[in-house]
């Protein structure tokens, strides 16, 4: 047996997955509490500074609403909202501009001191000045450093909607992200440690389940080997140590069940020694391995003779079959070893030797021998033979005509012609009527069965239709109305292709010249509705309803004339009958004859056939 390697082992695989699981729990929670810490300083951030800026916002518009001429000592407005806005400077606050309400930049902190005096167009301060507030983060393109951009109107006394300016600060945000580099760098640095400790704990786990999982192993190959005697260690009385407990029960009862099974093998060979028919088994290979005296006798062969023989070549069917043709069938077989002063014939049965598993593991022959049987069977066709010959031999008719000939009328050549042809076509007849009478025989028995199989219909009836088609008269066209659509039914299509094989016969026989046969296909709800439709000479209403009864002919001369039995629509009848569904006809004279049938028909089970 291949030994396990270590990374395929249970071992590796359960440390393995013990690590994975820790580790996805840890970045789940890191992530989850990484992304909350986030959220919550950025928060705490902007509430801290949007406080602030709403003091400076109140400073600046008292400084905006105050007279110039309020100033001493040479102060301005300007000078004064300056010194204000460079006294709010932090390390967080990086730059500071106030804008009038005319779009002029009155005071900035930033070096570039030009853009004072200046209309601005930054389209954050233009949301401002008609009093939006507006905030923005981004990363500096010179300084690399993440920014937060905000604008705040600045209204006349705090209280009213007059705006009479906007305020522009840009605060880094360095420090929040500073705080989160050093809390993801302690975070991985737990994770590593955690990783650590559960893999040598999950390789302590994994030895504790793995070391009496090699016990049991050992035991395995001791007990595949036929070693009863060894068992497995208990290590303790949780699960593995039941199931180590459970092994060695197994180990038992295998025992037992050996010793049982040996003494049945010697009952089973007793009996197959004194049977009276012919037994042989073989391997999976087909070779003999077991046969009887009575099977040795009647294949008139020496048990010395069998060594790694195949059963094919012993039974001469190696040229015919191969052993998994026979596996497949599993059919009977008749061997004739009959000689001209002995008959001798047996029948040979297969039967599959199959484990439980479904492995074929060899087959079983039985041979009969049937010499007796086959007499009397043969004597038994012999009889169904004449009897069927004295059904075909012409009645009435035939015998009038035969008797003239026997009187003399051979001799005219006129009249002699005509009374055989006369005869052929009754002898014709008569053995269309047995054949179409053996057929409503077996339509007719209880235990009758048919052999379905789901087909595509449209497709089905082309094909039967093209067969006509290359054999059909040429005064005859063909008109087809069938769906292209898949529509799959449940049937038996040899029956079926004898209804619509009987059908479109009896409407080439009535067909006129330039006549015209219609072949269509409804949908309905429940069923699929076959139409054949001809342009003969059609049928009496009174008639219609009694064309499906045996031997019921509207015409007689004209269907004895074509050859008819009288029994092809009788047998049409019956096979759709047996498939569920029903037939019927719509004619009259002169206007020619529409047979109709349906055929149980689901939508539902057709979706299966049509993936």
């Amino acid at each position: 047996m291949k030994n396990v390697g270590f990374f395929g082992s249970i071992h590796f695989k359960f440390v393995m997955v013990y690590v994975l699981l820790i580790m996805i729990a840890m970045q789940i929670i890191g992530i989850y509490f990484v992304k909350e810490l986030e959220v919550s300083l950025k928060s705490n951030f902007e509430d801290a500074l949007t406080k602030r800026v709403s003091l400076l916002v109140y400073n600046i518009e008292q400084e905006m609403s105050r007279d110039s001429k309020e100033y001493t000592d040479g102060k301005t407005p300007t000078g004064e909202i300056t010194t204000i806005i460079e006294g709010f400077l932090t390390e967080e606050i990086l730059e500071v501009r106030v804008i009038d309400k005319n779009k002029t930049v009155i005071a900035t902190t930033s070096a570039n001191q030009d853009i004072v005096g200046r209309k601005t167009t930054d389209e954050m301060v233009l949301r401002a000045l008609v009093g939006l507030d507006y905030n923005n983060d981004y990363i500096e393109p010179d300084t690399q450093q993440r920014v937060r951009v905000m604008t705040m109107p600045i209204n006349a006394n705090n209280f009213s909607d007059q705006t009479i300016g906007a305020i522009y600060i840009v605060a880094s945000m360095e420090e929040i992200f500073s705080q989160m580099r050093i809390i993801n760098k302690i975070f991985a640095t737990g994770t590593i440690l955690a990783l650590c400790i559960t893999a040598g704990l999950g390789i302590f786990l994994a030895r504790t389940i793995t070391k009496p999982m090699k016990d049991m192993r050992k035991q395995a190959i001791e007990l595949a080997n036929g070693n009863f005697s060894r068992k497995v260690k208990v290590y303790g009385d949780d699960e593995i140590g039941q199931l180590a407990v459970t092994f060695n029960y197994l180990t038992e009862r295998l025992e037992d069940a050996q010793a049982t099974t040996d003494g049945e093998r010697k009952k089973l060979a007793s009996v197959i020694a004194h049977m009276t028919d012919g037994v042989i088994a073989t391997n999976k290979n087909g070779q003999v391995i077991l046969i009887n005296n009575p099977a040795l006798e009647m294949l008139d062969v020496t048990r010395g003779t069998l060594k790694n023989v195949n059963i094919l070549e012993l039974l001469g069917l190696e040229e015919e079959y191969t052993f998994d043709s026979i596996v497949e069938g599993q059919e009977s077989f008749i061997l004739d070893s009959s000689t001209r002063q002995l008959p001798f014939i047996l029948r040979v049965s297969f039967s599959v030797i199959q484990k439980e598993s479904g492995k074929i593991d060899g087959i079983i022959a039985v041979l009969y021998d049937i010499t007796e049987q086959e007499k009397i069977e043969e004597e038994r066709r012999e009889f169904v033979a004449n009897v069927s010959h004295e059904l075909r031999t012409p009645l009435t008719t035939m015998r009038s005509y035969l008797e003239a000939l026997a009187d003399g009328a051979w001799e005219d050549k006129d009249i002699a012609p005509q009374f055989l042809n006369v005869t052929q076509t009754e002898t014709e007849r008569m053995i269309r009527l047995v054949n179409d009478l053996l057929q409503l025989s077996k339509l007719d028995r209880t235990e009758y069965q048919l052999n379905m199989d789901w087909i595509n219909l449209p497709d089905f009836f082309n094909k039967i239709i093209d067969r006509f088609e290359m054999t059909k008269p040429q005064h005859v066209s063909f008109i087809r109305n069938i769906p292209k659509e898949k529509l799959y039914v449940e049937i038996d299509t040899d029956k079926i292709t004898q209804v619509i094989d009987n059908i479109i016969s009896n409407a080439l026989k009535y067909s006129p010249e330039g006549g015209k046969v219609t072949f269509s296909i409804d949908i309905l709800p429940e069923d699929l509705q076959l139409r054949i439709r001809d342009e003969g000479v059609g049928i009496p209403k009174e008639s219609v309803k009694k064309i499906f009864g045996r031997f019921y002919r509207v015409d007689k001369a004209r269907t004895r004339k074509l050859g008819g039995t009288g029994l092809g629509l009788a047998i049409a009848k019956e096979m759709v009958l047996a498939h569920g569904g029903d037939i019927w006809a719509q004619s009259g004279e002169g206007q020619g004859t529409t047979i109709y049938f349906t055929l149980p028909y689901d939508p539902e089970q057709e979706d299966e056939w049509d993936e």
